[in-house]
């Protein structure tokens, strides 16, 4: 009996491991297709990445894990977080928002490209790029070894933006302990710049520009020229946000939550608790690069300290 027991308990064991570690597998491809207006923006997914909770601030622990946990969010490996681009195509040209990291953040993101095409598009076809920032995970996607990704498309940013990442002198303006990273993404900023710049066809934009009907909106904080892009058809509108928000669960809950990747912490607040007021009360449509994918959908107040994300309805099919 005892060796029986003892066999028994090496073959738990044993199945225990085999499902401990299992092997990855992709889902569907990841694009979704919703119609606005007389435009359709297309989600794309480049992957999916875990936020150690200690990134984020204003919170203690256990208020954290209160919030996680009402949303279900509690997991081992950390705050899972998608990282969304948007193609906006308006019957003539297409317009992509942000750009994904392709290869600058590993193997778990870089899948923009590809799911451009499998969306139906072409990336020769892409005429326009709308960078919300340059953090590698918005700007990375638009080259790969040296080449443009989007061999027809002009890349444009705020000017401020630019200046802040490319201009040898804003390094002077970077506290001691930000100046690595600050540096690894100045260096991953001009690779994938450079493709563009060689053949003029990177550009930036100021404060009140409308470029191929997208109104630029001021929300820096998060970077010194982080913007959003409001977009309108008809009656309706959608703002693509940019980083104003990386989680869907603590910082709807407790907006006044900051993120260690805020260049200026309390101005990226502000933006946010701005942003989600004025998007609540006009119920204008969402387009957000770290909210779960799609990352479409509405700003709900729940009362005067609390917001609440509401993704669209999942739809089997898109109008035409």
């Amino acid at each position: 009996m005892k060796k029986l027991c003892v066999a028994l308990g090496l073959a738990i064991g044993s199945i225990h491991a085999s499902y401990a570690e299992p092997t990855a597998t992709p889902q569907v491809p990841g694009y979704y297709h919703h119609q606005f207006g007389n435009y359709r923006v297309t989600s794309l997914l480049d992957g999916t990445i875990y936020l150690n909770p200690d990134l984020f601030k204003n919170l203690n622990q256990a208020q954290k894990t209160k919030i996680l946990t009402k949303y279900a969010a509690v997991n081992e490996k950390g705050i899972q977080t998608s990282v969304n681009a948007f193609l906006v195509d308006d019957g003539k040209s297409l317009t992509l928002v942000d750009s994904g990291a392709a290869s600058c953040f590993g193997p778990q993101l870089g899948s923009i490209a590809k799911n451009i095409e499998l969306a139906g598009y072409k990336l020769a076809d892409v005429k326009t790029v709308l960078l919300t920032h340059l953090h590698p995970d918005h700007v990375c996607g638009i080259a790969q070894n040296g080449k443009a990704v989007f061999p027809n498309a002009t890349v444009y940013a705020h000017e401020h933006e630019a200046d802040y990442w490319l201009n040898p002198a804003s390094e002077k303006t970077v506290p001691a302990d930000k100046k690595e990273n600050y540096l690894g993404t100045v260096k991953n900023v001009k690779t994938a710049l450079a493709p563009y710049q060689a053949k003029k066809a990177f550009k930036t934009f100021k404060d009140g520009d409308v470029i191929q009907g997208f109104e630029v909106i001021d929300t820096r904080g998060h970077t010194p020229g982080h913007h959003s892009f409001r977009l309108k058809s008809n009656d309706q509108q959608i703002i693509f946000v940019g980083d104003i928000v990386h989680s869907h669960s603590l910082q709807f809950d407790a907006p006044k939550t900051g993120v260690d990747f805020d260049v200026n912490s309390e101005q990226a607040i502000n933006t946010r608790l701005k942003m989600f007021a004025e998007i609540s009360n006009k119920q204008q449509w969402v387009a957000a690069p770290h909210l779960p994918f799609p990352g479409i959908g509405h700003v709900y107040k729940v009362n005067a300290e609390q917001y609440q994300w509401i993704p669209l309805y999942f739809d089997n099919v898109v109008e035409k």
